[in-house]
């Protein structure tokens, strides 16, 4: 019995007949088989009536037939020969006439139709599902193919990339029943096969292809005989397949069902596509001509598939991809350059039978509900009517609703066209849980999914109950999608899985046990919901990807929405405003915190703090622990660690901090062993998350953390060095020796290269105390060359690398003088803090991150700075600026001022004082703030014109009796004070000789404000503490009458204190770096001294002793002076005038 290939078309045989046929077991055994000759295939069978081959041989697989004497014959393949034996000569010869006829003819049909026919393995141009199966009767798998119509058998898979099978199966005549958990039968008229799949996922999917190939054979064929009469119609129209079993019917061309597939991710807007079988209703008779028109056909070739053609970006023609169009075509988008002469010209080609032209006006932009201008015909469909053309019709009905592309008007055919594509496509069956509200913590059974069809298109996704389903169990909109999470392998009962979360707080979790087609899906859904401006983040192999909300840069009081793309340990973002990605790697962060009620994630760069905050909370959760996870230790190798801002790991880099801070003079320093309890809980606690811990003086011991250390390298999986350092310090020429290290230290990877850099830095300032800690060269090498070798001390030349490198460290390492000069610097300064705070024990070691504020105490503008021992003011205040990116302006006096909120004042540091020992010593009612000093201007003006360095006048006092704030003294007393270069004085009067109280300037510290408690008289103040050399400390207020009086105190107070220089006179390294210099900075104006007479002494003549009193007659006449001359450019000869003045009363 013969078959089709395809459903309503039977293959004639052109020959069949009884040969001999030599098996492989051996050249003069014969077999006796029945075999058949058809346009496609060669077969031969145990009986003539047989309906199941033992064999078929694919006739576009055949190369060549020759004879070979004694009634015998080959069929050569590109891969094997069969042998036949006929029963005479001239039955030889006729098989061997049919056989190369046969081959002839297919390859002639394959050259007319340019088809991409394969010739081995591939008697069929798309498989539908292939894979091993058991089939009862065999001992061994065999392997089963699903293309269409048929099911074919093989041996192996070998045979299925050769072409040359077992058997087909034709399935107009097959049954697919479920037979048990793993097997199922495909039951036909003649034989039933029994198959067994390795598991029950596999069996479904093996069903459904059988069941989908059995649709497709029962389909009607009538169409498509009647569509294949056109010769232009055998192939596919884009892809070039033979018999394509699928149309578009507003395009008028046939396509296979793979490129159908592409189409309908194209939109029903643009192609509708219908199937040649299965929709014979849609088929008209109008419908069937117009897709048989040649001239419409040769249009579509020249122009429409070009246009429509699916691609992932949008096409651009060329000067040269034109002018291999139809002229025709092209004289459309050269002539007609508006839009009403193509819709008068479609107006005109509808009354003719050209479709062609018709066709091409439509795809140059022409509307087919334009104006005729004839109130009779409308529009262009009333004038084909009343011309009579039903193809004409029946062309513009169909494309009646289509999108024409949008081709740009140009003056040139050298200009490009664009066409932009529709939204993406894709379908298939998926593996479905409930929905949830709450995070997957637990892994999902494979029982608690069920298997939905499941179709995104037009920016909706649904899941429907199976692929015959009309009515979806459910669906989303993809704008309504947050989130999407891939997550990892196995993460659940199915081998890949993925989540997608929404706006209403829901959770989907979607899997399949093939990995390539849950990353197709994953792709499809987040290109469909992520904005053309981030889909640069597709390009991550991302485990989660969504929107999020974000505060960052200089505006921190609107939340802006932002695209986040999470790979490993790096977060790729598309903020607002921001022209290309950004990449924040997460392991590097200076801090990871949560603020609030799980509200907002904070992320501290060296640079930059972001703020993601919480909008769902769903969402937010999910977020909060895959950045988490991301930021952390992952491994035991060095790059998968924590790192600072340098590549180096921030658990040596705790480490060595706290033994430089606390350790260095600790006698047995790495020699002596720690507490192996203590230290096997600190080590886990820094993998956990090093980022976290503080290490404090009084709460670890120095040995402890110098043994978490050693153990740690010791520990590490991939090693600091490689035995090359071993044969490097065996040479003798130090210069070599020295080069030769140079190098292999060039040849590390990035972060071990900056983990040695770290390490033997410190181990060369460890052994620069050697007289104190008594750990020099040689005893250092003795415990880290096994250590960072990792062996077990028995090669002595572990020890002399180390002991080369430190001994070698300014020369190995190119570290210059400026580089030695500031560890020296940090090193002295760390010392004289450990002498100063050894008597109050709260000395914290550690990276020192403190938490700054930006104009005001606010969680949004938090920054956390990391403070080495050697940071000033100026330079903490610079790196703030520098993360919110702000520019200083000429006169913006910015500094960072020490505020303390329980007594309610604040003071601004000097550009130059050390921040680290202030931090040590804030109480934990005080802060750090930067912000703008606005009354430094007045301050500098006051001091350019101020004759001398001392001041005196009246202010109000109140002195505090204690440091707890409790039993203060009774209101505030008017007092003389007289202030100088050594001294602060006190007077209870002003014509009181001897003070009452006197106070070195150098012990003072001077704060802005006075608390209201203290109940001050105006609200021009001062807060004063004083500390001496003993610890004996005391405190008052001071009160002005006036803020200018405050400011001309406060200035003065600074200058003595500072050596006159209150404010960089010139600009500094970090500011020069900034700002450019102004060349009005040495031309500030001169303001009028401010004073009240009143407040004066009442007898200059009591105080003629007092040198005071020449200064205090020399600022009145300059004052009454300087008031009577207006402020002009030449005022810094006034000022110079002032200097020789103030040197002539020196």
């Amino acid at each position: 019995m013969d078959r089709a290939t395809s459903s309503g078309q039977l293959l004639p045989v052109i020959k069949a007949g009884w040969l001999d046929k030599n098996p492989p077991q051996g050249s003069y055994i014969y077999q006796k088989r029945w075999v058949k000759l058809d346009p496609d295939y060669l077969r031969y069978f145990d009986g003539e009536k047989d309906i199941y081959s033992k064999r078929f041989i694919p006739m576009s697989s055949v190369t060549r037939v020759t004879s070979i004497g004694d009634q015998k014959f080959e069929v050569i393949t590109n891969n094997r020969t069969f042998a036949f034996r006929a029963e005479s000569d001239a039955d030889r010869n006729d098989w061997i006439r049919a056989l190369q006829k046969t081959v002839e003819d297919r390859k002639g049909r394959c050259l007319d139709r340019g088809s991409v026919f394969h010739a081995s393995g591939g008697s069929f141009e798309a498989v539908d599902k292939c894979g091993p199966l058991e089939l009862r009767g065999y001992k061994s798998k065999l392997y089963v193919a699903v293309a269409g119509d048929k099911v074919f058998l093989y041996k192996n898979a070998e045979e299925f990339r050769l072409g040359i099978g077992i058997t087909y199966i034709e399935m107009n005549v097959g049954n697919v029943k479920d037979v048990d958990r793993r097997g199922f039968d495909l039951t036909t008229p003649y034989r039933i096969f029994s198959f067994l799949a390795d598991t029950d996922q596999e069996k479904e999917d093996w069903v459904e292809a059988m069941r989908q190939s059995i649709s497709e054979a029962l389909s009607h064929s009538e169409v498509a005989e009647r569509i294949w009469s056109a010769e232009a119609n055998r192939l596919c129209a884009d892809c070039g397949a033979p018999n394509p079993d699928w149309g578009s019917i507003n395009l008028c061309v046939v396509i296979c069902k793979r490129c159908a597939g592409e189409h309908r991710g194209l939109g029903p807007s643009i192609s509708k596509v219908r199937s040649l079988k299965m929709d014979k209703k849609v088929w008209t008779e109008d419908l069937i001509s117009l897709g048989n028109g040649g001239n419409t056909i040769k249009a579509i070739n020249t122009w429409a598939i070009p246009v429509i053609r699916y691609t992932t970006s949008i096409i651009n023609w060329t000067q040269m991809e034109l002018d291999n169009l139809d002229r025709k075509t092209r004289k459309f988008i050269a002539i007609h350059h508006s839009l009403h002469p193509r819709c008068d010209a479609l107006c005109a080609a509808v009354t003719t039978t050209d479709l062609a032209e018709t066709l091409s006006l439509l795809f140059c932009g022409a509307e087919v509900s334009c104006s005729s201008g004839d109130p009779v015909c409308p529009n262009p469909m009333a004038l084909a009517e009343a011309a009579g053309q039903r193809l004409q019709m029946e062309f513009l009905l169909q494309n009646k609703t289509s999108e024409t592309p949008q081709l740009d008007v140009c003056t040139s055919l050298e200009k490009h066209y664009s066409v932009v594509l529709p939204s993406v496509a894709h379908n298939g069956f998926l593996y479905k849980a409930p929905s949830m509200a709450k995070l997957v913590h637990e892994r999902k059974a494979r029982e608690e999914f069920s298997r939905r069809w499941c179709h995104l298109h037009d920016g909706i996704f649904s899941y429907y109950e199976s692929n015959t389903s009309t009515v979806p169990n459910g669906e989303m909109r993809v704008q309504e999608i947050v989130s999407l999470v891939h997550n990892p392998i196995d993460a659940h009962g199915f081998t890949s899985t993925f989540e997608v979360y929404v706006e209403s707080e829901r959770l989907y979790l979607f899997g399949l046990d093939n990995p390539e087609g849950i990353k197709e899906w994953v792709k499809c859904i987040a290109k469909s919901f992520l904005p053309l401006a981030a889909e640069g983040l597709l390009s991550h192999d991302f485990e989660r990807l969504g929107r999020l909300q974000y505060k960052g840069g200089l505006n921190l009081e609107r939340a802006k929405e932002g695209w986040f793309a999470l790979e490993q340990s790096t977060l790729y973002a598309y903020l607002e405003g921001s022209e290309k990605e950004e990449a924040i790697h997460l392991r590097k962060l200076q801090e990871l915190s949560i603020q609030g009620d799980n509200e907002v994630l904070v992320l501290v760069e060296r640079r930059r703090t972001l703020y993601i905050q919480g909008e769902r909370k769903l969402d937010f959760l999910g977020w909060v622990a895959a950045i988490q996870k991301a930021a952390g230790s992952s491994g035991d190798t060095l790059s998968e660690q924590q790192l600072t801002d340098t590549d180096v790991p921030v658990i040596v880099d705790r480490c060595i901090d706290y033994i430089t801070q606390c350790g260095l003079s600790s006698e047995g320093l790495y020699r002596k062993s720690g507490q192996n309890s203590k230290t096997t809980g600190l080590l886990e606690v820094l993998r956990r998350d090093a980022r976290k811990v503080r290490l404090k003086e009084g709460e670890h011991q120095v040995d402890d953390v110098a043994n978490t250390l050693k153990r740690f390298f010791r520990d590490i999986g991939d090693g600091l060095f490689t035995k090359d350092w071993l044969v490097t310090s065996s040479l003798e020429d130090e210069k070599e020796k020295i080069s030769r290290y140079r190098r292999l230290l060039n040849g590390l990877p990035g972060v071990n290269r900056a983990t040695v850099k770290a390490l033997i830095n410190h181990l060369y300032r460890v052994q620069c105390f050697a007289d104190m800690n008594q750990m020099n060269t040689h005893n250092l090498a003795i415990v880290f060359g096994p250590t960072l070798f990792q062996t077990d001390g028995q090669d002595y030349k572990a020890g002399r690398v180390v002991e080369d490198l430190i001994r070698c460290y300014v020369d190995i390492f190119s570290v210059d003088e400026e580089e030695m000069r500031k560890q020296q610097e940090e090193i002295t300064a760390i010392m004289k803090m450990r002498i100063a705070g050894s008597s109050s024990g709260t000395q914290q070691a550690g990276d020192f991150i403190c938490t700054v504020y930006l104009e005001e105490k606010k969680t949004e503008t938090e920054q956390h700075i990391r403070v080495p021992a050697t940071m000033t003011a100026e330079e903490l205040v610079f790196e703030i600026l520098d993360r919110r990116k702000i520019v200083m302006k000429e006169k913006d006096f910015w500094s960072c001022f020490e505020v303390n909120e329980r007594e309610e004042a604040e003071r601004p540091l000097h550009y130059s004082e050390k921040v680290l020992p202030i931090l040590h010593s804030l109480g934990k009612d005080s802060y750090l703030v930067v912000k703008r000093q606005l009354s430094m201007d007045s301050m500098l003006l006051y001091l350019a014109s101020k004759v001398g360095d001392s001041k005196h006048g009246m202010m109000k006092f109140r002195e505090e009796k204690n440091l707890l704030g409790l039993g203060l003294s009774t209101g505030f007393h008017d007092r003389y004070f007289i202030l100088n270069s050594e001294c602060l004085r006190l007077y209870k009067e002003v014509r009181s000789h001897k003070p009452e109280k006197e106070w070195p300037v150098k012990n003072l510290k001077i704060y802005l404000g006075i608390k209201k408690k203290a109940r001050p008289p105006s609200c021009w103040g001062f807060t004063v503490f004083f500390e001496n050399e003993k610890m004996e400390k005391q405190q008052w207020y001071l009160c002005c009458d006036t803020q200018m009086e405050l400011r001309a105190w406060f200035a003065t107070f600074l200058s003595v204190q500072h050596g006159g220089n209150i404010w960089p006179s010139e600009s500094s390294k970090i500011r020069a770096s900034r700002i450019q210099q102004d060349s009005r900075l040495g031309n500030i104006s001169l303001i009028p001294l401010r004073g009240n007479e009143s407040e004066m002494r009442n007898s200059v003549a009591a105080f003629t002793t007092d040198p005071l009193t020449v200064r205090l007659g020399l600022r009145q006449q300059r004052a009454c002076r300087v008031e009577q001359t207006p402020l002009t450019r030449h005022s810094s000869h006034t000022q110079a005038h002032v200097c020789e003045r103030r040197g002539n009363t020196v």
